[in-house]
């Protein structure tokens, strides 16, 4: 392989540096979606009985105080996440995108200490506060690590590595439903160590950032600094050949210093900014409002109230993160040959008629006892179309989108969109499934009254 050759291709520092952003920002995003799966119903038990103890027995919790509590306490992750994707910009800008996630790892501490010591101050609120503080951490994770990969990567190499970070999510997320099963930590005396688990990738980010150099592209368009970026660039690109991506890198320097620092209004009334931005934020309302997250928040209470009993329920949960691992392996080799377009559109196309499947399935699940067992197949069929596009392509598109001027404040209103529209569905989810439940349990019921007094007629008649 020639020196140009290895310029553009893989090497041991630049797989060190991807892993060192992607492993540590994408496990805590995916980690702390998944780990409050299986041990929902336990905490949920802890809250009831907190509130109980406080009260000093005097006023009995009702479920629906403890089920909004407990989607509070999920959903709440979702508002540190529009909090941290709105500093996403600040951030990148103010600390650089390596410096940004060097730093951003405090609020993940903070967020792992009150989460771990919650318990033992028998306080739930001290477990939102956890949940916001690692929501905020994940925000600015999720701005912040695509753009240091997209910035640090070949062109050719550039949608399969912008996927590690949703390949990463998806594999924390299948090691948080496994540390949950009943039989490893997910239990009455283990899920606060559970919850505190988020504070090791920390212990090996930072370090293993420390020895990566900053995007190359941001030390010479944002910072100026020519010399260090070649730098930084060759310890990258594990060559000294690199004149012809510096010499792009100039040009972009250059173009960027003729036109104005972008602003808000200008990012939604400019029409080249504006409708990149709209095709950015549309595939992020996309991503969430798909459901895809009230699947991962809440699956093993799905897969019960489908019929199944509570350790066939996690299971299928592992079921379901194994297949979403394996299809984002798929997808990372499949978005340099299909194209981004074309998997988002097969994937959402797909999840569509799951989810119809889906519900036609569940309306009918006492019909028969081997229907809940379909009910598994479709929702792993659900996870198998959202991996195959929707849940990898959107992270890294924003960074392909916009230059280098425009990226940190088009990362930070595209993130904070993706967090709002993941917190409506963290919130309503539970409390809409209650309703849902009940309206149909007061439907069923009419309908059986109607039935007997119809028959009731009938005999008379007879007689």
């Amino acid at each position: 392989m020639s020196r140009e050759d290895k310029s553009s291709g893989l090497n041991g520092r630049l797989v060190f540096a991807i892993a060192a952003a992607a492993i540590g920002s994408g496990f805590q995003h995916g980690y702390n979606i998944g780990v409050v799966n299986a041990p929902g119903k336990l905490i949920q038990e802890w809250i009831n009985y907190t509130d109980y103890f406080r009260s000093n027995s005097t006023v009995v919790p009702t479920e629906a105080t403890i089920t909004w509590i407990w989607s509070v306490a999920v959903s709440v992750y979702c508002i540190g996440g529009m909090i941290g994707g709105s500093l996403t910009g600040f951030f990148a800008e103010k600390f650089g995108r390596k410096g940004g996630l060097i730093v951003n790892n405090i609020f993940a501490l903070i967020g792992a200490i009150l989460e771990g010591l919650s318990y033992s101050a028998k306080s739930y609120e001290m477990l939102i506060a956890g949940r916001i503080f690692i929501g905020i951490n994940c925000g600015l994770n999720a701005g912040l690590a695509p753009m240091y990969l997209s910035e640090i990567s070949p062109v050719n190499l550039r949608g399969a590595v912008g996927t590690m970070y949703q390949l990463i999510l998806t594999i924390s997320i299948l090691i948080s439903q496994i540390l949950g099963m009943e039989n490893i930590m997910g239990t009455e005396a283990l899920w606060p160590y559970l919850l505190a688990f988020t504070a090791v990738p920390v212990l090996y980010q930072v370090p293993a950032l420390m020895f990566c150099p900053e995007s190359p592209k941001y030390i010479l368009i944002t910072k100026g600094r020519e010399r260090e970026a070649e730098r930084a660039l060759n310890w990258l690109r594990g060559t000294d050949k690199v004149e012809e991506e510096m010499n792009e890198m100039r040009a972009e320097s250059a173009a960027q210093k003729l036109t104005t620092v972008i602003s808000l209004r200008e990012m939604w009334t400019n029409p080249c900014l504006k409708s990149p931005l709209i095709i950015a934020v549309m595939m992020q309302l996309a991503q969430q409002f798909s459901g895809i997250n009230a699947v991962m928040f809440f699956s093993t209470s799905i897969f019960e109230d489908a019929g199944l009993n509570t350790l066939t329920s996690q299971y299928a949960t592992l079921g379901m993160g194994v297949m979403n691992v394996l299809m984002t392996f798929v997808s990372l080799v499949l978005v340099e040959k299909a194209g981004r377009k074309t998997l988002q559109l097969v994937g959402l196309s797909g999840m569509f008629v799951v989810v119809i499947l889906l519900t036609v399935f569940l309306a009918v699940k006492d019909l028969a006892p081997w229907i809940p067992y379909i009910s598994i197949v479709l929702i792993i069929a659900f996870v198998v179309a959202f991996a195959t596009g929707p849940g990898s392509i959107p992270w890294f598109l924003v960074s392909e989108l916009f230059n280098q001027s425009a990226r940190p404040l088009a990362s930070s209103i595209a993130v904070t969109v993706n967090w709002t529209a993941n917190f409506f569905v963290g919130i309503g989810f539970l409390p809409l499934a209650v309703s849902t439940l009940f309206f149909s349990y007061m439907t069923i019921n009419k309908l059986e009254l109607c039935i007997h007094k119809r028959i009731k007629v009938t005999q008379k008649k007879k007689i």
